[in-house]
Order: C-alpha cells, then structure tokens, then sequence
C-alpha cells in the first residue's frame, strides 16, 4: 500500500464518521484512529516488506500532544503541584452517568480513597481513586474523551 492510498483511507474515514478502522494483512497492519477533530493514522509493515515510507500527517498530529504534555509537566513542576495520571488506556468521565453531578470539580478537597473520576476501558468503567490529599485546580482531560496510560487528569495543590 502506497502513500497515496493510505492518505485516501484516512481521507475517506474522516468523513465516514468513524473512530478507528484496523486492517491487517500478511504484508502490513495499519491502525487508524481519530481523536477530535485529526484523525491520527500509525502504519507498520510485516518484517519482510520493504521499509515503510515516512508518513508525514503522523508526525504533524503527534507533535502539538506532545508539546501539550511537556507544559504540563513544566507548569506542575513550577508551582509545585501534584498531578494525578491515568493508571489505564480508556475514555475519561467526571461522573457515573450524565444525570450525577462530577466526582471533583476545581476547588474541591480531596483525600487519598475519594473517587476523582471513571475511566471506561472494554465496556468496564474503572473508578479512579486519589492517592494524594489537596485541593484540584485544574482538570486537564475534557468529559468523555480518550486518554493514554500516564496521562495526566488532575493537578492538586497539596494539603
């Protein structure tokens, strides 16, 4: 697969409304996922196949998130506040269900073993319990979004 046609399936994904396509055949994989507004493409050939051609809209999309986590770590470290991070890959919620109001919100206290959010991962929502005492002044992950494993959620100002 050229290329080409692999910039026309992700063109064509883009518009389909779809979240993530696999394909896999014995010559290559190709993995594609969208995340916002970017669809996000990463394409790996079996060891036996030439070497892959640069692709150049992954290294574009890859770029801002990763700037994005060196500012947060920069200004966690600057001001000496606690970060809680995703223990899992999955999709980030502030409540159980729509109707229930948010876990923790800016400005609420928090203490070790009090739930600051459910992170959906196979159909299983996994409660994410603090680990530190203090006070949340930032939530970094919008409602309903993916997140990575390590990725931070939460700054605390400790207690």
């Amino acid at each position: 697969m050229e290329t080409r046609e692999i910039q026309k399936l992700i063109d064509f994904i883009a518009q389909s409304g779809l979240d993530e396509v696999n394909i896999e055949t014995a010559d290559l994989k190709i993995k594609v996922k969208r995340y916002g507004t970017a669809p996000v493409a990463s394409y790996t050939s079996a060891p036996v196949a030439a070497p892959a051609p640069a692709f150049a809209p992954v290294a574009a999309v890859a770029a801002p998130a990763a700037a994005a986590e060196t500012s947060v770590s920069a200004e966690s470290a600057s001001s000496n506040l606690i970060t809680i991070k995703s223990p899992m890959i999955g999709t980030f919620y502030r409540a159980s269900s729509p109707e229930t109001p948010a876990f923790a919100n800016i400005g609420d206290e928090i203490k070790p073993g009090k739930v600051v959010c459910v992170i959906e991962a196979m159909k299983l929502f996994n409660e994410i319990e603090s680990e530190v005492s203090g006070k949340i002044v930032k939530i970094l992950v919008e409602n309903a979004t993916p997140v990575e494993f390590d990725q931070p959620l939460f700054l605390v100002e400790p207690a």
